[in-house]
């Protein structure tokens, strides 16, 4: 069965494995990816998020991170800004820079799935992971690049691979994630409960009125129409809501037949 447990250590968000994880944006331009980020994060059970030099001193707080946040406040409301590269970086002992382009004399690059097996392998030592993610105009700069043991390249169509930011974080977000052994499918929400066989008799008797209102069965010879739809319904195992929709029906259909509105 998969755990789900996540603790706090050392100002970074630590999973049941013991990987420590945090998501640094570096001099981002546009607010709107700041929230984007934080519901990517949140929605994988990640809540570390360091902004290096971003556009706005304000940009946490701003209306148009907010929204495209959808919910994920608490994220923001332990978001750090800072001014440079190495305060976001305290603590981190592996860092992954997000590059598609890869650099001389840079970090070898490599899919996020493939890099995250490796680290999550049954013997390989508990790290303080940081991911690494550019501006949205220029990427990340070199030096930056270099500075990284990793350059991950989400595998795109070689013919179209650009990702805007919030989109890069949630697949990078995920693979992570799932290296880490996921979280499990949510059941099946339990179906509403079902209308007893009175509830379904008293909707069947008004819906044989409203068709022989209409004109659709005669009372005369009703043949197997009403046991027919009586089936029909047991079979739709219907809720009370669903008994009332019905009835609602059955009862605009009498009305309309009798020139009423």
């Amino acid at each position: 069965m998969k755990c789900r447990c996540v603790c706090k250590v050392a100002g970074l968000s630590v999973d049941n494995r013991g990987m420590k994880t945090r998501f640094i944006l570096i001099e981002t331009s546009h607010a709107g990816n700041v929230g984007a980020a934080a519901r990517a994060m949140k929605v994988m059970g990640f809540d570390e998020l360091v902004l290096v030099k971003p556009r706005w001193a304000n940009v946490l707080r701003k209306e148009e991170t907010i929204q495209r946040a959808s919910g994920a406040n608490d994220v923001l409301d332990k978001a750090r800004v800072v001014e440079t590269l190495d305060e976001a970086l305290d603590g981190v002992t592996h860092l992954c820079a997000t590059a598609m382009t890869p650099r001389d004399f840079g970090p070898p690059t490599r899919s996020p799935r493939e890099h995250f097996a490796e680290l999550t392998q049954p013997n390989a030592p508990e790290q303080s992971v940081a991911f690494l993610f550019g501006s949205e105009r220029f990427g990340m700069k070199n030096e930056d690049v270099y500075r990284c043991h990793v350059a991950l390249s989400i595998p795109t169509n070689p013919k179209f691979g650009s990702l805007n930011l919030g989109s890069a974080i949630q697949v990078v977000a995920y693979d992570w994630r799932e290296a880490l052994g996921g979280f499990p499918v949510q059941d099946v929400i339990e179906p509403a409960d079902k209308a007893d066989a009175q509830q379904v008799a008293g909707m069947l008797t008004h819906w044989e009125q409203a068709l022989t209102d209409i004109g659709f069965l005669d009372p005369a010879a009703p043949k197997k129409l009403m046991p027919r739809l009586n089936q029909l319904f047991n079979r739709a195992d219907l809720s009370p809501e669903e008994i009332h929709i019905l009835r609602g029906v059955a009862k605009a259909m009498i009305q309309t037949a009798n020139g009423k509105r």
